[in-house]
């Protein structure tokens, strides 16, 4: 092999003895390391589960990374509840049909082709189960966010993410701020000083209601969930979970961890199907005196903002920029190709390349579980603490698990819960 112009004779570069160490660990634990570094060769396979709208882009997401970082990609198979969005996006990119994979057990065929790198966006209800499978299977992973819709699943894919880990896997979510050049820039500063300690702050994600689809449509009480996930919080969590959870993942980012207590309240008045609430009012308790206001809400007509602000102890800042301090800290620019949507895959795929997998499952799952205890504090009008999530194991939080779960799906037919009916915490 050629020396790089930097390589003095008989040393090898720095690349190089990463990946032959990291071959060396795995091969101790029985992993191959020729699946760990694209299938010992230059070309990725890559295979969908969950062929929706946000599974679909974030396929072309993954295959501009790998564009971009002069990687041959191709898809290997997908992975759906319904045959015609398998067999849809399979045909986009010239899969076969017999590696179109659909139903409940969908996931299990896909993981058994030669796939290198799995992309899951299924509702947050399957991820748990979707997730550990992928990684017992020795899969790198991209996974949608959130990741759980429960205590219990939150602590799923922290587990899944520690075998991640063992077995050098990858794994990237779908909080992409991570990867956005203006948060990457803030969180480098705050970590190093610029706003003092984190006092409080507000975190918000207002807007519109999302699409719903009505009962008549469907065949099943699984396919109306399937297709309505976002209305039902046994499959989406609420959104607060679904998709404030991004606001949520700054400030745990920002703060170094994630919240002792929520409480809050929230309601429900204009939603046309499913159980969730329209909108949420959290106060998380970070310790130490910080506070975080957090606000989301679906209605339409009423007016939007998805945006965070920070208040340190010597300055302040915006999520992804307004950073005003008086300290002097040289900020280096990080690098955004295509936007964050796909520099978070060109991070994964340079990772698995270096042989240093980035591993964010724990990251994810305890932004997500914040949500979780934010909205289990708004449908009972109790404080959450975080340990009753985590290691309280007499806690009724700790246990709480949300029915029809995943591994229902797959028993037979599971029963819809009633639409337009909604917790409603206290008493007259």
């Amino acid at each position: 092999m050629k020396k790089k112009a930097n390589e003095k004779a008989g040393e090898v570069s720095r690349r190089d003895f990463i990946k032959a160490s990291a071959a060396v660990s795995l091969a101790a634990m029985g992993v191959s390391a020729n699946r760990i570094f694209a299938a010992g060769s230059d070309k990725f396979h890559v295979a969908l589960i969950g062929c929706g709208g946000r599974g679909n882009g974030a396929l072309s997401n993954c295959l501009a990374a790998a564009k971009h970082i002069g990687r041959e990609m191709e898809v290997v198979a997908t992975a759906d509840w319904f045959q015609s969005r398998a067999e849809g996006t399979g045909k986009k990119h010239g899969v076969p049909n017999e590696r179109c994979f659909y139903g409940a057990d969908a996931y299990k065929k896909l993981l058994e082709t030669n796939v290198d790198v799995v992309c899951i966006a299924t509702s947050p209800n399957f991820r748990p189960v979707h997730f550990e499978a992928a990684v017992k299977a020795g899969k790198h992973v991209f996974m949608e966010k959130p990741v759980a819709v429960d205590p219990p699943g939150g602590r799923r894919i922290i587990e899944a993410g520690d075998l991640a880990h063992e077995k050098g896997l990858g794994v990237v979510a779908g909080t992409q701020r991570r990867h956005q050049n203006g948060y990457r820039r803030n969180a480098y500063a705050i970590k190093r000083g610029a706003i003092g300690q984190i006092l409080g702050g507000c975190v918000y994600w207002c807007g519109g209601a999302l699409w719903y689809r009505e009962e008549s449509n469907v065949d099943t009480d699984a396919d109306y969930l399937v297709r309505n996930w976002v209305s039902f919080t046994e499959m989406s969590g609420d959104h607060i979970v679904e998709q404030h959870v991004h606001n949520l993942d700054v400030a745990n980012w920002f703060i170094g961890h994630p919240p002792k207590t929520a409480l809050g309240f929230g309601g429900r008045a204009r939603r046309k199907t499913g159980n969730q609430f329209d909108f949420f009012s959290i106060d998380f308790d970070y310790g130490d005196g910080c506070h975080i206001n957090s606000m989301c809400r679906q209605i339409n007509g009423t007016d939007g903002g998805v945006r965070e602000f920070f208040r340190g102890s010597e300055g302040e800042t915006w999520g992804g920029g307004g950073l005003k301090s008086e300290k002097k800290i040289e900020i280096p620019d990080f690098p955004e190709h295509g936007g964050p949507y796909v520099q978070e895959h060109v991070d994964l795929l340079n990772s698995i390349i270096d042989g240093q997998p980035l591993n964010e499952a724990r990251n994810v799952a305890e932004s997500t579980l914040t949500a979780i205890m934010g909205r289990m504090s708004a449908y009972t009008g109790k404080l959450i603490k975080w340990s009753d999530m985590m290691e309280n194991k007499e806690s009724p939080w700790y246990k709480l698990t949300l029915a029809p779960s995943a591994e229902d799906f797959e028993k037979g037919p599971v029963t819809a819960p009633e639409d337009d009916v909604a917790a409603i915490p206290g008493r007259a």
